[in-house]
């Protein structure tokens, strides 16, 4: 092969090693951005096909469930009502179910933040909701779309009666005292609350049909109302017997009055609010702060069965018990205990409660809107 045959051949294999070179490039040219939306995409797929999946093994009757630990969200700040009761609660549920239950507290919105965590997540069992009252009021207050509706309660577990406060150095020493100066004095004795649409509200709108004005302070959390007792800021404030307990036993708050139909067993003494003033004896028949165990209402039914039992076992365990007994809360899982007559009562309450506040001026949006009949 002469010189000129061999530089036309390096020529002709040097274009097509170039070709071929520029092509294999161009394919491996794909963007980040490209990258990354497929993969979020395809996490979402797996996600989705994982969570049919569950479902149609659920409807099939193959289930194994729990295989893994389930995180129950607690829609409010660490410390309160409903967070010491739902983690007392998940301690007994892991002695039925055989897995352990990591509670989150995910506050915000009165509750609408955690509650769309479940709503968000897979209806696999794996993330259940333990809540108070709010999402019977979200609605007509403008907090979110949700409702009871959403949800199928596993169980409505235990009300925390409200009970009226003072300083232990206030004037009033009796309720009768404190509520004939709020007759002499409208709009001036000061009480401290959480603001509009919680259960605090919802009481001092039970007083005013009493003729009871009281002046309300508004503070972002149950515990800031109790600091703003002891610190002479306010005159007294409702809050949930569970929070003032310990305050009440050591002297530094005084107990006047419990604003429920039942007295609370270790104050027999202490009258219920509808003793002193009877107008109110109806709107106290109410438990204010309802907490329930809650999942998204598609979860499969084998699941759902299986949580319920496991609830009915926890509650009759001894440590349960000491903490229902200890904190005189009511047991509203012996009054509702199927499923009609728990959603029953959820519809009675966000009946009542919900009106209330509209009627009031409280609420954004009337409760026809979403055809929440007039109790």
């Amino acid at each position: 092969m002469n010189f000129k045959k061999l530089l036309m051949c390096m020529l002709v294999f040097s274009l097509i090693f170039g070709v071929v070179a520029c092509g294999n490039n161009s394919k491996d040219q794909t963007t980040p951005a490209k990258i990354e939306n497929s993969t979020q995409e395809a996490d979402k797929e797996k996600a989705t096909e994982a969570n049919e999946e569950s479902n149609a093994d659920a409807k099939k009757g193959n289930v194994d469930y729990p295989k893994k630990s389930i995180t129950m969200i607690v829609p409010y700040g660490a410390g309160g009502t409903t967070d010491l009761a739902g983690r007392q609660l998940a301690i007994q549920l892991e002695k039925q179910l055989g897995q352990s239950i990591t509670v989150v507290n995910q506050p915000g919105a009165s509750g609408a933040v955690g509650c769309q965590t479940v709503l968000d997540a897979p209806s696999d069992g794996y993330t259940v909701l333990f809540t108070a009252e709010s999402l019977g009021t979200q609605r007509v207050m403008e907090l979110s779309k949700m409702s009871y509706n959403d949800f199928r309660p596993i169980m409505v577990t235990v009300n925390d009666p409200k009970v009226v406060v003072v300083n232990k150095d206030s004037k009033y020493q009796i309720l009768q005292e404190l509520v004939d100066d709020i007759k002499a004095r409208p709009g001036q004795v000061k009480m401290s609350y959480t603001g509009p649409g919680g259960s605090g509200h919802v009481q001092s709108l039970i007083y005013e049909t009493a003729g009871l004005k009281a002046a309300l302070t508004a503070y972002t959390s149950g515990s800031d109302c109790i600091v703003a007792v002891l610190g002479n800021q306010v005159d007294f404030t409702n809050s949930n017997y569970s929070s003032v307990a310990s305050y009440i036993d050591s002297g530094e708050l005084r107990l006047l009055a419990v604003s429920s139909s039942t007295p609370i067993a270790k104050y027999p003494d202490v009258p219920t609010f509808a003793e002193i003033v009877p107008e109110t004896a109806d709107a106290f028949e109410t438990p204010f702060t309802p907490l329930s165990l809650l999942v998204k209402k598609d979860v499969p039914q084998e699941i759902i069965d299986i949580l319920r039992d496991a609830a009915q076992k926890a509650i009759q365990e001894d440590d349960w018990k000491k903490f229902v007994k200890d904190n005189s809360l009511e047991e509203l899982y012996l009054k509702y205990q199927t499923e009609d007559e728990m959603m029953s009562f959820y519809k009675d309450w966000e009946s009542k409660v919900s009106w209330m506040l509209f009627d009031a001026g409280a609420a954004a949006q009337s409760p026809e809107k979403f055809e929440i009949p007039k109790p």
